[in-house]
């Protein structure tokens, strides 16, 4: 008779466990999302802002805290923003409380180009349209085309990873004759890059003579310096 009882309570209880179950997640997929948290990653400026993030979480005309958690499908919502031309990845998920979070990680511009339609180039090389929130502090790059942004990328990623280069460099130029020029925050000469080549050489000569005539207190006597013959620079006095 006591193996019975026993027998009849764990059964009571595992019945007990199962419709507490059923219960909490019929309750829990029949909750209303009614909230939303968005979350920026990195230290980035803001080429998009929440306004837009929230815009682009609305599904089928439909504000996404109006929507049942069960209809809710976040991958889609995942691609909608990955699609935006300013997002490099997003995240989207609920918490059990039923907040649905968005973490968004933009795109990082490096260069814009001064074409009819002006566009960024980002980190990866590929084009951002400009953003109405913010304007980037990155080098102007005038007389090259959308398809040529390739040829130039390798100059303008290593402008940004190098600290020397990022912090003079705010202009490159394609003249005539295809070769690239770089235009200096300070001082006024022109320094001809020439072809996308021999990046490191280039840079390190660039950076020796710029190191020699700064101690030299010469910079101002030259109009143009030239780092297109190989391992050589070549400057024009004024």
């Amino acid at each position: 008779m006591k193996n019975v009882l026993t027998y009849i309570k764990f059964v009571s209880l595992i019945g007990l466990i199962a419709f507490l179950f059923a219960f909490t997640s019929a309750r829990n997929e029949n909750r209303k999302i009614k909230d939303v948290e968005i979350e920026f990653v990195e230290e980035q400026n803001p080429y998009v802002n929440e306004l837009t993030v929230n815009k682009l979480l609305i599904q089928n005309q439909v504000g996404v805290t109006d929507v049942g958690k069960e209809i809710l499908v976040l991958n889609i919502v995942e691609k909608g923003l990955d699609a935006h031309k300013m997002i490099e990845d997003s995240d989207v998920y609920l918490t059990v409380s039923g907040q649905l979070k968005a973490r968004i990680k933009q795109r990082t511009p490096i260069a814009r180009v001064n074409a009819v339609v002006p566009f960024y180039v980002d980190v990866t090389g590929n084009t951002m349209p400009l953003s109405d929130n913010y304007s980037a502090h990155v080098p102007l790059v005038s007389n090259v085309s959308e398809r040529e942004v390739s040829e130039v990328f390798p100059l303008l990623r290593k402008i940004q990873e190098d600290e020397f280069l990022k912090k003079h460099v705010v202009s490159v130029y394609q003249n005539r004759n295809g070769n690239y020029e770089l235009g200096l925050r300070v001082y006024g000469f022109e320094v001809i890059f020439g072809k996308i080549e021999n990046l490191e050489s280039k840079v390190k000569n660039f950076k020796a003579f710029y190191q020699k005539a700064q101690k030299d207190k010469s910079l101002e006597r030259y109009k143009k310096v030239s780092l297109q013959f190989r391992n050589q620079v070549v400057c024009t006095i004024k």
